[in-house]
């Protein structure tokens, strides 16, 4: 995935240059305003790229999770620069709705051929990655640039047939908005994971009563479950257990620890087991009492 990120970034380069001096040459605001959104992917795609090689880095005395929240981190920037990007671009659209100008549709035409060629191209190349936050956010990025560049095209034809130059700055609006969009909602995840929130698709009550039952358990409170990276979930907790032998109760651990990660894929785990008294704070749940057969 490093490889294909390398080579993303040049072509975003490339690209980010041809529309700026298309956009200047054919007064069109559309193609500066996607050279602009291009542009942003330059530091994300670079971002990512840094994000997935750190991530890789074990873990050492002063960092003991390693280096998976890089990702993280990554995707909440590449969030900011996208938000800020599409504000930029709004503005500069409406006062070009005040004040149009002629639009040379031919160049808008080619220009947005190649530039669909290009986010296309580097959309399919990160599909396989999605999964992560991080590469989602390239993904989602360059996918939304491809949707603009047809948008574009389209808005193209329409000019060179109609004179229209008015679809111009709206087609901007829209790629600013959908810019916005993408961009809350990475912003609003990354921020969730950095804050140490319940990861997404868990139920922490759920969570608890698969624990109890495994055999044995008998009360599982204060329970925190939080994301390391996008794929690495963590948890902690304290288990009420019977007075038992130590193999017993390694035996109930290795029970636990199957079941978080075949029902949840929380695979780092720290168990902490208690033969006596109740907890005074945290999240509680005893298991239900049996009724006694008559």
């Amino acid at each position: 995935m490093t490889g294909v990120l390398g080579a993303s970034v040049a072509a975003t380069f490339l690209l980010v240059f041809g529309e700026m001096v298309a956009g200047y040459l054919g007064h069109s605001i559309a193609l500066i305003s996607d050279a602009i959104h291009n542009l942003t992917d330059v530091p994300s795609l670079v971002i990512s790229w840094l994000a997935i090689r750190w991530a890789a880095r074990p873990p050492t005395p002063e960092k003991t999770y390693g280096y998976h929240r890089a990702g993280i981190l990554a995707a909440f920037v590449n969030a900011v620069l996208l938000s800020l990007a599409a504000v930029f671009l709004i503005y500069e659209s409406v006062d070009r709705l005040r004040h149009p100008v002629e639009v040379h549709a031919a160049i808008m035409l080619w220009i947005s051929l190649l530039a669909l060629a290009i986010n296309g191209g580097i959309t399919l190349a990160v599909h396989s990655g999605r999964k992560d936050l991080n590469v989602r956010a390239v993904w989602i990025h360059n996918l939304g640039d491809a949707m603009s560049n047809i948008a574009i095209f389209v808005g193209a034809l329409v000019i060179r047939s109609s004179g229209a130059n008015w679809i111009d700055p709206v087609l901007s609006i829209g790629i600013g908005v959908m810019v916005l969009w993408s961009g809350v909602g990475i912003l609003r995840e990354s921020t969730h994971i950095l804050l140490e929130g319940l990861p997404r698709n868990i139920e922490l009550e759920n969570v608890a009563r698969s624990m109890l039952r495994v055999q044995g358990v008998q009360e599982v409170h204060d329970i925190h479950i939080w994301t390391l990276g996008t794929d690495l979930h963590a948890l902690s907790c304290h288990v009420r257990i019977p007075d038992m032998h130590m193999e017993e109760s390694e035996k109930i651990l290795r029970q636990l620890r199957e079941v978080l990660a075949h029902d949840f894929h929380v695979t780092h785990t720290t168990v902490q087991f208690e033969r006596a008294g109740l907890p005074e704070a945290g999240f509680y749940m005893p298991k239900p009492a049996q009724r006694s057969s008559e």
